[in-house]
């Protein structure tokens, strides 16, 4: 299936992130204010987030953490907005100097942000200065899905699909000129970008994704998978023990927003127990494995765009959640962290696989982990398909 991405209008406006400082104060004083709850001793991360462990993230948030350093830091990426179908769209968009680059979109996931690419954007675009090779460029664009931090809230049920998330970014990608591009995506963004292909194939050159869901293959026989499938299989079976967050998330995200949107401690030790559950599992402080301040930036942003709500909403209206997808015929490349739980066997199936990977580095949460890996592993897989 392809969609008419011929060239659209659009009208494209310059943006800068600039939260007031009465929206600074509020999240301090909030900070300050909040009632604690008591924690069972010696549980460690068996409940969910500790409460000691949050409430020392929240004092560094309120007193130590600087958003105006990092306000700057997103800025020196050129950033826009746009209109799309009613919904306004916010995307980085970073040229590379390099005039044979690649135009590359990367998708990230639920729980992260645009700023999940800001260590990997200058080695992508110019990778000469970063010692790599020209001839691997990207043109990078990262949008903000609908829903999504500078994009806003969405407005209409129906919005917070994947399916419609890759149809926003089809059209931006051919408002931008685009006729050649690649797509990446983790996570949220592992749903999207095979999407794309499916969408836009004439125009999706390559879909490279790590920790891709495998849905579809739940009932199949373990023993006629190979060794790593089967681990990975066995593993994929107890997701029901970390995956209460979802369960919440899919049927009854509003209720549980309330309590998110007006209390910053309570975002932030959501955020937390999911950096937890899927980052490195070698590694138990989320702030260890993404960076405390990368942390507290995507709560940041939640917090201060207040689409916590509409980014969740995902969970609930997304029509590929467990449905199995038809394989676009695009060149895929899959690639593993240490968590993932992708069966090979079953993504070969769906996807038309050229590319397969595998880490012992990073996490789920790749481009903030494992900045480096990432880097080369996306210069590696388009260099078959550019």
């Amino acid at each position: 299936m392809t969609t008419d991405t011929a060239m659209t209008a659009l009208r494209i406006e310059p943006f800068r992130i600039d939260v007031p400082r009465a929206d600074l104060d509020d999240l301090r004083a909030r900070l300050a204010t909040t009632r604690w709850p008591d924690e069972l001793p010696g549980v460690g991360w068996s409940h969910g987030v500790p409460v000691s462990y949050v409430r020392r993230l929240a004092e560094y948030w309120r007193t130590g953490y600087d958003w105006r350093a990092w306000e700057a830091r997103l800025n020196r990426h050129p950033q826009y907005v746009t209109d799309i179908a009613g919904q306004r769209v916010h995307f980085l968009h970073v040229r590379s100097p390099e005039p044979d680059a690649l135009p590359l979109v990367l998708v990230h996931g639920w729980g992260a942000t645009f700023a999940e690419f800001l260590d990997v954007i200058g080695p992508l675009t110019d990778p000469r200065a970063h010692g790599g090779d020209p001839a691997d460029a990207f043109h990078v664009v990262v949008p903000s899905p609908p829903g999504f931090a500078f994009s806003g809230p969405t407005r209409q049920a129906g919005q917070a699909d994947s399916d419609r998330y890759a149809e926003v970014i089809a059209a931006l990608m051919a408002g931008l000129g685009y006729e050649r591009y690649g797509t990446q995506g983790g996570d949220l963004g592992a749903l999207v970008a095979p999407q794309l292909g499916r969408i836009d194939t004439d125009h999706v050159v390559g879909v490279h994704v790590n920790g891709l869901l495998t849905f579809g293959g739940w009932d199949l026989d373990p023993s006629t998978l190979d060794e790593a499938d089967r681990q990975r299989w066995e593993k994929a079976q107890g997701f029901e023990e970390i995956g209460g967050y979802a369960g919440i998330q899919s049927t009854r995200p509003q209720s549980l927003a309330v309590g998110l949107h007006d209390s910053p401690a309570g975002l932030l030790a959501w955020l937390a127990d999911i950096y937890h559950l899927f980052s490195n599992p070698a590694i138990e402080s989320p702030d260890d494995a993404v960076g405390r301040d990368a942390l507290l930036t995507h709560a940041s942003i939640y917090w201060f765009t207040e689409t916590l709500a509409s980014s969740i909403r995902i969970y609930k209206e997304s029509s590929q959640w467990g449905a199995a997808p038809e394989s676009s015929g695009v060149p895929t490349g899959c690639s593993l962290y240490p968590g993932d739980t992708t069966i090979r066997a079953i993504a070969e199936q769906q996807h038309n696989v050229v590319y397969w990977a595998e880490f012992g580095d990073g996490g789920h949460f790749a481009a903030m982990e494992a900045p480096e890996t990432f880097v080369g592993d996306v210069r590696e897989f388009f260099r078959r398909v550019r």
